[in-house]
């Protein structure tokens, strides 16, 4: 949490000196979003608890109040999402050589099949130690509520790898635009950047129009993103105010097991890769990152994320935008790390559950059908759910296991996208400063990019 040093004037339009700040104004917008989370938890347990069920409980607060803004919210950040991904890929593609591109491309594909296929396996090998699923009573999960969160699991459609392969080539592009595909709009964006930077100068009234309207975005974002705490409070007191703690008992190893191997795998894996390939302090990265992880576990959404990673990379990280407007939006929609780690536990899990013995064939199944499945899969809440049951065909486990895990889906969701997106920036910090791209002395000052903090977007040429 930073704060401002002094109670110095704000600067009007013309540079002169204004109004004082006040204290709320000077905090920062990562400790405005962390207050939020805190007040929206403890509101949350406080109606769960607390008040009394009723109309104005349920119906006008929870069900209301709570669940219209923090939903609200939701949909402004997926209202940008699309038209703030093409423009910054085709802008990101044209300003960097077709050599350059193709090297940092395969780079960070690479790099995030590898760390979704690592996550799976810590996530097997942390179920098989902790054994969540012996001893549990199937009684106490019959009646366990759920948030009302999860996507219906006979949305989950049995797709090979060619058609998943062939799919990231859109058929109509404008039809991927509308519906949000992700990876053909990836495509097709990466497309035309690269036409625009081949035809150079005869285009450049084209060229002009992305990267104004990229920079219309990034301001709607930063317009956007003030709400943001409120929107934090809302999300969160309506997912405790519905789910309580006693959700959670009965499934208190499942859950320790998913958050020990979340734990390890932002702790360990990422870090070690940080430091093992482009030498950025693990330490200073996480202080920097923290803002960004907090959005990502308040709104449960990777794709929510996307303009916020990407500013935060540039001002605090120095990584050039270049780079990161491709890999980041890659990554919220292939790089499921947290996802995978959720799948690998399941397994574990509900073969326990129902005594379905495992083997080494069927952990090996797992492990490349989760990560295929990574591929694709929407950055949106409990979309896990509906990949996972791909996952339990492959290896003959029972769907039921699904339905027993969904009732604390929310709050495990919310924990994996913070994994998710902070896997996405390493990965694009890796690639970034492989290629020459990162800015080492905004990486280690400490103060960089106190204006990502309070949503000021500098305005480009």
């Amino acid at each position: 949490m930073e704060f401002r040093n002094h109670l110095q004037p704000t600067e009007g339009p013309d540079g002169s000196g204004g109004r004082p700040r006040l204290p709320l104004s000077r905090l920062s917008l990562t400790g405005r979003i962390l207050i939020a989370l805190v007040l929206g938890l403890l509101v949350g347990v406080a109606f769960h608890y607390l008040v009394p069920a009723g109309p104005v409980r349920d119906d006008v607060l929870v069900g209301g109040v709570f669940y219209l803004v923090g939903q609200g919210f939701i949909r402004l950040m997926q209202m940008l999402v699309v038209p703030l991904v093409f423009c910054s890929i085709v802008c990101g593609a044209a300003a960097i050589d077709t050599k350059t591109l193709g090297s940092v491309g395969l780079k960070t594909l690479l790099l995030y099949l590898l760390t979704t296929a690592a996550a799976i396996s810590l996530a097997l090998g942390v179920g098989n130690l902790i054994n969540p699923g012996e001893g549990v009573d199937m009684s106490s999960l019959a009646a366990v509520p759920g948030d009302g969160g999860a996507a219906p699991l006979d949305e989950a459609a049995a797709t090979n790898t060619m058609d998943t392969l062939l799919n990231i080539i859109p058929k109509n592009p404008v039809a991927a635009l509308a519906n949000g595909d992700m990876l053909p709009l990836i495509f097709f964006a990466l497309f035309v950047g690269i036409v625009l930077a081949r035809l150079g100068r005869r285009v450049e009234t084209v060229h002009s129009f992305f990267v104004q309207f990229n920079d219309i975005m990034m301001e709607m974002t930063s317009l956007v993103m003030k709400v943001a705490p409120l929107g934090v409070f809302c999300l969160l007191a309506r997912t405790f105010a519905n789910v309580g703690f006693e959700a959670f008992l009965p499934m208190v190893k499942y859950m320790g097991a998913v958050l020990a191997a979340l734990a390890l795998q932002l702790g360990v894996t990422y870090m070690a890769l940080l430091w093992v390939f482009a030498r950025m302090g693990p330490l200073m990265f996480l202080r920097k990152f923290f803002s960004v992880a907090a959005f990502g576990f308040s709104t449960a959404t990777s794709n929510a994320t996307i303009p916020l990673n990407i500013e935060t990379l540039e001002k605090k990280m120095g990584v050039d935008r270049r780079i990161s407007s491709f890999t980041i939006p890659l990554g919220a929609t292939i790089n499921m790390d947290g996802t995978a780690i959720m799948q690998g536990v399941a397994v574990v899990f509900t073969a326990q559950l129902f005594g379905v013995p495992l083997g080494p064939a069927e952990y090996a199944t797992v492990i490349a059908t989760a990560t295929l499945a990574s591929i694709g899969t929407a950055g949106v809440p409990s979309v896990g759910l509906i990949t996972l049951s791909m996952v339990f065909n492959a290896v003959g486990l029972p769907l039921e296991g699904i339905a027993l895990i969904m009732g604390i889906d929310r709050i495990l969701d919310m924990c994996r996208t913070a994994v998710n997106i902070t896997g996405d920036a390493v990965v694009t910090s890796i690639v970034a400063k492989q290629a020459g791209r990162v800015d080492m002395a905004v990486f280690r000052d400490p103060d960089a990019g106190r204006e990502v903090d309070e949503v000021r977007v500098a305005v480009r040429q």
